[in-house]
């Protein structure tokens, strides 16, 4: 991770309304190659949907997206999946009935001269990509149902990163999972920043993040109160970034950190 390189991605100014309510005011963030971002705050902070306008879910209403340095136009998840932009959500999305090959290329099969399914392709290149990512996976031939919550995090994955996915946005991805679960989503999470994949983790888990994230993001009332390496500050001082807004000497105060301490 190069922070002197251009950013991945660098969402300047953003701000959007709902119904007259600033849900997200002003905000800025940025994210580089082979880095681990979290998003914190609680829930309202507006962390959640700064991210859906990245993912195209939402539109902004002012401020800038910038992909690799050049200003781009995200207008829906198509346009953001256009500049390399993947989002797991919480739920994952996948399709449970059918196996591990069948949801990497759900929506985008690939076909035989003939026109049929090409299922020794599929499955050959989901053993590829999923190879890179997670080696110890080998159940390829059983419905997604039956894999472990870490298992499950890993097709996910596979699938956002096959289609040459840049920047992963990651939605609680140990929510709910076991010790050893969200310790085989840790090494996920190694291997993409290893291949130079910029990752926005949104979380609650103060230690997971700690584990996980290069730099931290905390919002509060849609703005961003401060930004800060995880090596500069610790988890209490986070906290108090969280719950009052109160941006530490490690951090970079957002340009509302005053007005939302005060």
């Amino acid at each position: 991770m190069d922070q002197t390189s251009t950013p991945l991605v660098d969402m300047k100014n953003i701000s959007i309304a709902f119904g007259g309510i600033r849900a997200v005011d002003d905000a800025s963030v940025d994210l580089h190659a082979g880095e681990v971002v979290a998003l914190l705050g609680h829930n309202g902070a507006g962390k959640s949907t700064l991210i859906k306008i990245l993912s195209g879910a939402y539109k902004r209403d002012g401020g800038s997206i910038f992909v690799n340095g050049e200003e781009v136009s995200i207008g829906n998840p198509r346009d953001a999946k256009k500049y390399g932009i993947e989002t797991i959500y919480q739920t994952l999305a996948l399709a449970d009935n059918v196996d591990a090959a069948a949801n990497l290329f759900l929506g985008r099969e690939l076909r035989t001269a003939w026109g049929t399914l090409d299922d020794v392709a599929m499955e050959a290149e989901a053993r590829n990509v999923m190879g890179r990512l997670n080696p110890r996976f080998q159940r390829f031939k059983e419905p997604v149902s039956k894999l472990s919550g870490g298992q499950r995090q890993s097709v996910a994955i596979a699938r956002a990163i096959l289609f040459n996915a840049r920047i992963l946005i990651m939605d609680e991805p140990t929510a709910a999972l076991g010790p050893q679960e969200t310790a085989q989503v840790g090494e996920l999470v190694k291997q993409l920043k290893a291949d130079g994949i910029g990752i926005f983790l949104i979380s609650h888990d103060i230690h997971d993040v700690f584990d996980l994230a290069d730099r931290v993001c905390v919002m509060k009332n849609g703005q961003v109160v401060g930004t800060a390496r995880t090596q500069d500050v610790t988890k209490d001082e986070v906290l108090g970034m969280i719950i009052l807004g109160k941006c530490p000497p490690g951090a970079i105060p957002g340009p509302g950190a005053m007005a939302i301490a005060a």
